[in-house]
């Protein structure tokens, strides 16, 4: 069996395990009273999300996790299926997800309720993260560190890696944390990015790599048989950090983050979108460049309806993704 053909088959098989562990996990998930608070500013049809059980990350991350740890006691056995360096976006993938968990749990029964952690703390703890998550990358697996379309040869940084890494894990996650507002998107914007990367560490021989990205497409289409509208439950920042810095970490891996912005160019927007909202409203003291921000809520209050901003982002998140692919080949 060839190594696509390997990935497709651990993406199915991740799929079946999410499928059928969601049933049980959103029963225990409304037993607790783990539901979604709606911020007073979102449109006003968001109501009707109020209480949907959150938290729905762990859907992905528990499959996962079995998948990676039972593939990789294999490899003890002799046979190498999953290799080690699936586990460091694994570790971030843990490490990002527990810090979203908090923020969840912090917002739904904290002392910031309706809130959840304050964004200097959150902040801080994603750039201590993501700079421990680059010096592993830089000085254990020596990952390549940059390449260009067009361009045969590796790239070094020297030391300057360390902080573009960094910034590269927060801001990913980060941005996936802004694309997730509508039912469906984040998950198929995510799945998207991670088939478009898992192709490219294929291309570049990376097959553990590869293979890891075809699990993490094959968890997140269990998830959305849950989250497509109207949605049963929601990723939270247990989902949306998670799935944000791993991106990062496996776009890093593969050398290829620079065409990160053109593969996941919808939460890239998404995020520009809510730092141009910002920016412009200092300026302009009071004024709004967009309707709302992320760019998904100012759609949304043009009229569109949340289906079609869904199947209209990912189209172009599709699209972007093939081109991305595309340029690596040159």
């Amino acid at each position: 069996m060839n190594d696509t053909a390997i990935a497709l088959s651990l993406a199915g098989l991740v799929f079946m395990m999410t499928i059928i562990w969601g049933g049980p996990l959103l029963r225990v998930l409304r037993h607790f009273r783990i539901g979604k608070q709606i911020r007073v500013d979102e449109p006003g049809k968001h109501i009707v999300k109020m209480g949907t059980p959150t938290m729905g990350g762990v859907m992905i991350i528990i499959p996962i996790v079995l998948m990676t740890v039972l593939l990789n006691a294999a490899n003890l056995g002799g046979t190498p299926i999953l290799g080690q360096s699936a586990l460091v976006p694994l570790i971030a993938m843990l490490c990002f997800s527990v810090l979203g968990a908090l923020d969840d749990w912090e917002g739904i029964h904290g002392k910031r309720k309706g809130e959840g952690m304050r964004i200097r703390t959150k902040f801080a703890i994603q750039i201590l993260l993501g700079i421990a998550i680059a010096l592993v990358l830089k000085y254990l697996l020596e990952v390549p560190e940059l390449y260009l379309p067009g361009v045969n040869f590796e790239i070094k940084l020297g030391w300057f890696y360390i902080p573009v890494a960094a910034f590269i894990i927060v801001g990913a996650s980060n941005a996936i944390n802004f694309t997730d507002g509508l039912d469906g998107l984040a998950g198929l914007i995510s799945a998207t990015i991670f088939a478009a990367y898992g192709m490219i560490a294929l291309m570049q021989e990376q097959v553990f790599i590869g293979r890891f990205c075809f699990t993490m497409v094959g968890a997140l289409f269990g998830f959305l048989w849950f989250n497509v509208h109207p949605a049963q439950l929601f990723m939270g920042d247990t989902g949306s950090l998670a799935l944000g810095a791993t991106i990062g970490v496996v776009a890093l891996m593969t050398g290829q983050w620079a065409l990160l912005p053109i593969i996941a160019v919808i939460p890239v927007s998404e995020a520009l979108s809510d730092i141009i909202q910002i920016v412009y409203f200092k300026l302009t003291h009071g004024r709004r460049f967009f309707k709302m921000a992320p760019l998904h809520l100012h759609f949304e209050l043009l009229g569109w309806s949340e289906m079609q901003i869904v199947q209209r982002f990912w189209l172009i998140g599709l699209l972007a993704a093939m081109l991305g692919i595309g340029l690596v080949l040159v």
